[in-house]
């Protein structure tokens, strides 16, 4: 069936449910090991959102090449992964009144994100994308340049993979990660 066609039948509440099922697979992705344990990232909150975030940011510049169907599976992505964030944070106990202005804080920060990787990836470079992901996925960390190198290799790598898959799948919610990066 055609997937634009599927979206009209199934409305919103299909939308959502291919939403789900891409979050739940970039999720896993990001919370792959590799990441924490050679890559450099302290296994906290503060990194664990920035692992999501990346991997957040290709599916959603995966699904932008897929007209109007994409953004509207973009856009119940970035609510997914928000209301998610929203409902952790209240779990881990902030307060109510806070919540909301880290909530909006971390959107605009995620923003800001996309356009520094998008902007490396269409064309700034290599030396853009290894900035733009040392100064936000390694925050506070002191990567060694291979690292940096790996996770860059990484990126380029899985935008590439994400737009070789069918689009048919890819709207279905079923798309696939390669291996984290292999560090040095």
């Amino acid at each position: 069936m055609n997937m634009a066609r599927a979206f009209t039948l199934f409305g919103r509440a299909g939308t959502r449910a291919i939403a789900h099922e891409l979050y739940r697979r970039l999720v896993a992705q990001a919370r792959r090991p590799e990441f924490f344990e050679r890559g450099g990232l302290a296994d906290r909150a503060e990194n664990r959102f920035e692992v999501v975030a990346l991997h957040a940011f290709l599916v959603m510049r995966r699904l932008k090449g897929e007209g109007r169907t994409g953004r509207h599976l973009s856009q119940e992505l970035f609510d997914l992964m928000f209301a998610d964030l929203d409902q952790t944070l209240r779990e881990a106990g902030a307060g109510d009144l806070g919540v909301g202005r880290r909530v909006k804080a971390l959107a605009g920060a995620f923003l800001g994100r996309v356009r520094a990787y998008d902007s490396a990836l269409v064309g700034d470079g290599d030396e853009a994308l290894r900035a733009a992901l040392g100064r936000n996925l390694f925050a506070g960390a002191n990567p060694g340049g291979d690292q940096l190198r790996a996770m860059a290799d990484y990126v380029r790598h899985e935008a590439d993979q994400l737009a070789r898959q069918r689009s048919d799948d890819v709207l279905a919610g079923r798309l696939a990660f390669g291996p984290p990066p292999a560090y040095p």
